[in-house]
């Protein structure tokens, strides 16, 4: 099912990319609407998957997690066995918080967060142990200037 997305849609997204947990009436207000509107918008939008669960943005430096590395990964391999064993381990290890297939020179990216270096090692041990990779370079990031979960609406 194709979802038509309109003005007010896109208003209501903006309003809860930037806090979901606000009110249906301080939605419709700050969108113009009222309230079963603004619901029925919403729940029409989820149901055609134009939105995905509600979480909660954590601060990870608050929680213990002030190492954040960029890991670039180059395989030799890309038949299916290898391409599952690689799926496998990424989705098993919550330190990986993205995970991208690349074209050009660099076949994956990963975004990891860690306690520290010393946990980043022990990740790192841990994956090339499970698979195969060619080489793989990890960039430590020095300072996030900017990090958004908001599309562009």
């Amino acid at each position: 099912m194709s979802q038509k997305i309109d003005a007010l849609d896109k208003r209501i997204l903006r309003e809860l990319q930037q806090d979901a947990g606000q009110s249906l009436d301080e939605i419709a207000k700050r969108v113009g609407s009222s309230k079963t509107p603004v619901w029925n918008r919403i729940r029409k939008m989820r149901e055609a998957g134009v939105m995905g669960p509600q979480t909660v943005i954590l601060d990870p430096e608050k929680l213990g997690f002030d190492a954040c590395f960029f890991v670039l990964i180059r395989t030799s391999e890309h038949d299916a066995e290898w391409q599952t064993a690689f799926l496998h381990a990424l989705l098993n290890r919550p330190e990986v918080m993205e995970a991208h297939r690349l074209a050009g020179d660099i076949d994956y990216i990963l975004k990891v967060r860690v306690a520290n270096a010393r946990a980043y090692d022990a990740f790192y041990q841990a994956l090339i142990s499970e698979v195969k990779v060619h080489n793989v370079t990890a960039l430590l990031s020095m300072e996030e200037i900017k990090s958004t979960t908001a599309l562009p609406i």
